[in-house]
């Protein structure tokens, strides 16, 4: 027998009404999966989504994301004119009023304030996004106890104080979807980022603390992980072309991330296509830490 009569001898042409195996159709259980069945896995109409830090870049393109996806939206803010701005950007035609709401994560008192007032409106939260966060780049030997505490308090201290309001009613309900803003510093020991290193590290464990107690009460709790990204946030610091080339170089892809990259990643693991996926970090870095 040839080559070529050995591998046709393995091809098999199926028949209508025949399994792969030759069983007839009619002997074996009917399909699993029915036409149109995935195509509303991404669907979040009828979904309520709190974009904390969502006057920044990445939280504001986070929130437009969700809204093309149908959900309903609030955007909180230290800065209250920069959420009002995303909330009219996330605006859509078919969907209600987005929300603007000052927030500052490192007051719980506040938080509850503000979870009250927009569940007030939207009558609950079914989708977080914790995306408020500050940066301060310096050497380890030159940072005072107040800059090490202010991005503790910030990044991390403030990512769990709204987790736990917003959770709250997630676990009491059984449904909810919480997503944190992490970072490659998570996993990468970056000069110059070491409490910006040290909460996101923290972050990271927190996810996964809150996804194994909350599982069982229907709510999922995950982080995207950017590298480093275009925002007027980063944009002095990557105007130096020796520093901008110097972490491209890191880059399989070859360039740095821009707040688009965030957004599928973002909508995923709010949807119920991630239903399964619960205390994990999805880095979106070009292939950063693939090594």
């Amino acid at each position: 027998m040839t080559d070529d009569e050995e591998r046709r001898g393995h091809l098999r042409l199926i028949k209508e009404g025949e399994t792969p195996d030759g069983t007839p159709a009619a002997e074996r259980e009917s399909p699993r999966y029915r036409p149109g069945q995935f195509a509303t896995v991404f669907d979040l109409r009828g979904r309520v989504a709190l974009v904390v830090g969502g006057g920044g870049a990445l939280g504001t393109a986070i929130a437009t994301g969700l809204a093309d996806f149908g959900a309903r939206l609030a955007v909180a803010d230290l800065d209250l004119d920069a959420a009002k701005v995303a909330a009219r950007l996330a605006t859509r035609p078919r969907n209600s009023p987005v929300l603007a709401v000052r927030l500052d994560v490192t007051r719980p008192e506040q938080i509850a304030k503000a979870i009250a007032a927009v569940e007030q409106v939207t009558g609950r939260i079914d989708i977080l996004v914790n995306a408020a966060g500050i940066n301060d780049r310096k050497p380890a030997l030159d940072y005072t106890a107040a800059e090490w505490q202010r991005v503790i308090e910030v990044n991390l201290s403030g990512a769990f104080y709204v987790a736990q309001a917003v959770g709250a009613g997630m676990v009491e309900r059984g449904y909810g979807r919480i997503l944190f803003l992490g970072s490659v510093s998570s996993l990468l020991g970056h000069p110059n980022h070491a409490p910006y290193a040290a909460s996101k590290g923290g972050g990271a464990l927190l996810v996964k603390v809150l996804a194994s107690e909350w599982a069982p009460h229907g709510v999922t709790v995950n982080a995207i992980g950017p590298g480093y990204t275009e925002t007027p946030l980063t944009a002095d610091h990557l105007a130096d072309p020796v520093v901008r080339a110097a972490l491209e170089a890191h880059v399989p892809m070859g360039r740095l991330g821009t707040p688009d990259d965030l957004v599928g990643a973002a909508v995923y693991l709010c949807s119920d296509a991630a239903r399964f996926v619960t205390g994990q970090t999805l880095y979106v870095d070009g292939g950063r830490t693939a090594d």
